[in-house]
């Protein structure tokens, strides 16, 4: 039996119970994803797309779900302490895939804010939420997608309204936690009306050493000249596999900034679609990826320019060490009538061992004569006389081989523009380089 059918099987038999427990508006395009989904299934690694990540072998074996949405017994507001320092960010989880409800704090946002539960908030305001769900995922013919879709019954959606800005960094922690092998499906909305502006910051934590298969799927609406950072930091274990796929749009002079970064994982797939819609808009796509052992990152990008007189900034980097496998497939697609488009892509890779694995693919597609842009890659290992340079002035190899990872990606975490995050990813960098644990004080889930 191929990996798909247990899923197949899983919504023939629980449709309705899968549909009791989640909303109308989350509901009405099960039915149509879950077709798709059994016509294509998963996808071996001859589709381009899903070259470098065996999607059947990882969504094969036998994970629990908890589509009767059973509260499970643990309050995170109490277990969870970890903030960034000085930046005093609104903090919200998800447990597993279900926006926790219980103990939420109080949160001065401004009017017209919402914020909070995929599921309730969609059956609060149905007319608002289904304009956005699922309209940019749903056109994706991506079997992840399609699978998140049908099977997804919670999730959190962030709305700003026309010409608010919210001062306050919203933080949300993805915490899965579970004494036997789960997989979760979580749903994220992000919607900013004309002239908003916001900053998100998505943390994916995991609380227990159960193996964990999570797919998560973000729809980020970015209205005329409003303006996003959307942050990503994965802080997980060897046994934990993920896949996130994330759509974008943006309209008329719009900017967004995206940073995702991978500190510790087991196997992980990103899949990032940004479609410049409107004209002028403008967009930062920034990754980074620290991986060693065994561990898996594959990043797949795509940034559309529809239209003139858009720009686009791409940097990926990747610092593999062990037996450690990454790839980075970046395109970047210039429309008919696109002109006056600006472009610059890079991605650049260090190879600490003879045994880790980069595979590199950034690409061009232009189909506009009026246009800058720029593509460039770059696999290397790390610089011996820079290293025999530093030892001769008293720093001990390891020491040595630390500092000149950490330089290598301190151009990723630059592009941060909240300080005090900035300098929280500095010190959580330098102890990933040297192999320590990411201990918070005051975070019992790091001290389990």
């Amino acid at each position: 039996m191929k990996s798909e059918q247990q899923y197949i099987n899983l919504f023939l038999q629980n449709e309705a119970l899968i549909n009791q427990h989640s909303s109308d508006v989350m509901n009405a395009p099960r039915k149509e994803a879950f077709e798709a989904f059994r016509q294509q299934g998963f996808p071996s690694q001859k589709v381009e797309e899903y070259k470098y990540t065996d999607v059947e072998k990882l969504f094969e074996p036998d994970y629990g779900l908890n589509i009767r949405r059973v509260e499970i017994p643990v309050n995170p507001y109490e277990v969870f302490k970890c903030d960034v320092p000085n930046m005093s960010t609104a903090l919200y989880f998800v447990v597993n895939d279900t926006f926790y409800t219980k103990s939420i704090p109080k949160v001065e946002l401004p009017d017209g804010v919402i914020l909070g539960s995929l599921k309730n908030i969609s059956e609060q305001y149905p007319d608002l939420i289904k304009k956005y769900y699922n309209k940019l995922a749903g056109s994706s013919k991506d079997a992840v997608c399609e699978l998140n879709t049908f099977l997804a019954q919670d999730g959190f959606v962030f709305y700003v309204p026309k010409k608010v800005t919210v001062d306050r960094t919203i933080q949300l922690v993805n915490t899965l936690r579970a004494n036997f092998n789960l997989m979760a499906n979580r749903r994220i909305l992000v919607i900013l009306e004309e002239g908003a502006k916001a900053r998100l910051l998505v943390c994916d934590h995991a609380m227990d050493q159960s193996a964990f298969l999570t797919t998560q799927v973000i729809e980020v609406f970015v209205g005329e000249n409003a303006q996003l950072d959307f942050y990503e930091l994965e802080e997980t274990h060897s046994k934990t596999v993920r896949f996130s796929n994330m759509y974008v749009n943006q309209e008329t002079n719009s900017k967004l900034l995206l940073n995702g970064m991978t500190l510790q994982n087991g196997q992980t797939r990103n899949t990032t679609r940004i479609y410049l819609t409107g004209a002028g808009s403008e967009v930062d796509l920034c990754g980074m990826a620290i991986a060693d052992k065994n561990e898996h990152v594959d990043n797949n990008t795509l940034i559309d320019h529809k239209t003139t007189d858009c720009i686009s900034n791409e940097l990926f980097k990747y610092v593999l060490d062990d037996r450690s496998v990454g790839a980075f497939a970046g395109k970047v697609l210039v429309e008919h009538g696109a002109q006056r488009t600006v472009s610059q892509e890079t991605n650049r890779n260090l190879c600490v061992t003879k045994e880790a694995r980069m595979y590199a693919q950034p690409m061009l597609e232009i189909y506009a004569d009026d246009v800058k842009c720029s593509h460039g890659s770059t696999v290397g290992q790390l610089d011996e006389s820079a290293l025999f340079y530093m030892q001769q002035r008293g720093i001990p190899r390891k020491e040595a081989r630390m500092l000149l990872m950490f330089a290598f990606v301190n151009e990723v975490i630059d592009k941060i523009s909240l300080e005090a995050l900035k300098e929280r990813l500095h010190v959580l960098v330098e102890k990933r380089f040297r192999g320590q644990l990411n201990q918070c004080d005051g975070c019992s889930i790091c001290k389990k």
